[in-house]
């Protein structure tokens, strides 16, 4: 590969990953974004986006863009949360692999079960942090599970989708 071809191979991979940071910010807090509990939790798409990038994308742009567009959107909605979230988004991206011909493939399944306990596990403990009091945390043991299920479902439709039309052989 020449360096023109690796240059804009490059483009390509930032372009889409300031896309994917865009679509992760807007899908988590603005559009299906449904507040949940009394701590300012919510209910949100992003994450399966989240899952999608790590799929398509190289390691290091997927982190990027799952990093970049969830802080964005805690930024737009409850800046509290930007250095838990920081942690947790960067996290999420690593059961995926985006070395195989399909998005949907034993590992990335197996992928929104582990990000979905980090994200579990991540907001638990950073809600006891924020709120001092771990007795405070039985609403978030009740609710905390939803949106990983939620995302996992979303991205399986979403991935099963975008495998149909052959997306990661066309790019």
């Amino acid at each position: 590969m020449n360096s023109t071809a690796i240059q804009q191979t490059k483009l390509h991979f930032l372009t889409s990953a300031a896309l994917f940071s865009a679509l992760i910010c807007v899908m988590t807090a603005f559009l299906f974004h449904i507040p949940i509990g009394s701590n300012g939790g919510y209910v949100h798409l992003g994450d399966a986006f989240i899952y999608l990038a790590a799929c398509i994308l190289p390691f290091p742009y997927a982190l990027a863009a799952g990093i970049i567009g969830g802080v964005l959107a805690d930024l737009f909605t409850a800046p509290m949360w930007i250095p838990a979230t920081f942690i947790i988004k960067m996290l999420i991206v690593i059961p995926f692999t985006s070395k195989k011909d399909k998005i949907i493939g034993k590992r990335n399944v197996s992928g929104i079960f582990i990000a979905g306990f980090i994200t579990f596990i991540g907001y638990f403990i950073a809600e006891g942090i924020l709120f001092g009091t771990w007795a405070a945390l039985l609403p978030a043991l009740l609710v905390g599970w939803i949106q990983p299920v939620g995302s996992g479902v979303a991205f399986l439709l979403l991935g099963f989708t975008l495998d149909r039309l052959q997306l990661k052989k066309r790019i």
